[in-house]
């Protein structure tokens, strides 16, 4: 009578391998397995040297892992990369400014950073782009619009949900809030605003963006107490950085068009 053992074949070991592995949380190198086995095999690893092989591997595939889950939860979506930055383009920008704050040394300082600039000259741009800097650096960030923020906590009807959804917003690394400026606002919506200010103030940074000076604020605010408090506490600690010129947008949608008319006369011929 045969053996259980004689029955247990290399590949249903491999099988019964893989789906242990699975069972504990080993995911690349399940997935890998027969690859890993033969790359042991031919160059004749010791058992140290496949576990710190194993090891390695699964510590890369749970970086990544990890580094997904922040890139989803931060929101930033799609954005173009500060290589595809036209810096000849504003008629004003302190460039040195934009590349320190890429650095990401004001994460550790806890220092703001606001991008004041007209529409459609990069500011959104170099947002996300910090955002998504710190997620590769191992942070956690938030992509946030000023208009979807202040709705959601506006919306919330009790003072524990409220407070969850604070939270929320104090608890990322780096928190960006675009476009404070296009929209007014109330005087609830100005204090629910300075309460995830003061949450941060000092401890992990904003990076916001606005279309305004600070010193037209008022009509985004146009009746809060707590307006210059808010600005004080925002600009007390921050890399202010001032952005000048005509909109990218509407230079793109013009290159089109021109493109456009001549692809038109062209075919004419």
């Amino acid at each position: 009578m045969p053996s259980d053992n004689a029955t247990t074949t290399p590949t249903t070991m491999t099988t019964d391998l893989g789906a242990a592995l699975q069972a504990l949380g080993l995911w690349r190198i399940a997935e890998e397995l027969d690859d890993f086995v033969a790359r042991a095999t031919k160059a004749r690893w010791s058992v140290v040297q496949i576990l710190a092989e194993l090891a390695r591997l699964e510590a890369q595939e749970r970086a990544r892992r990890s580094c997904e889950r922040r890139l989803s939860r931060s929101r930033v979506g799609r954005f173009k990369p500060m290589a595809d930055f036209d810096w000849g383009w504003p008629k004003k920008i302190d460039r040195a400014a934009v590349e320190r704050t890429l650095s990401l040394a004001f994460i550790e300082r806890a220092e703001n950073v606001i991008l004041v600039a007209p529409q459609g000259v990069g500011k959104t741009m170099i947002a996300k782009n910090l955002a998504h800097g710190a997620v590769l650096a191992g942070q956690s960030a938030l992509f946030v619009s000023a208009s979807e923020m202040l709705l959601d906590l506006s919306k919330q009807d009790t003072a524990r949900a409220l407070e969850r959804r604070l939270q929320h917003y104090a608890r990322p690394h780096v928190l960006c809030v675009d476009e404070i400026g296009y929209l007014s606002y109330d005087n609830h919506a100005a204090d629910l605003l300075f309460q995830i200010v003061s949450r941060r103030y000092e401890r992990r940074p904003i990076v916001m963006t606005t279309n305004l000076a600070f010193a037209d604020w008022n009509t985004v605010f146009p009746n809060a107490t707590c307006a210059t408090a808010l600005i004080d506490r925002l600009t007390h600690h921050a890399e202010i950085i001032a952005i000048d010129g005509e909109s990218y947008r509407k230079r793109e949608a013009e290159q089109d068009q021109k493109a456009r008319r001549r692809g038109g006369k062209d075919g004419a011929h």
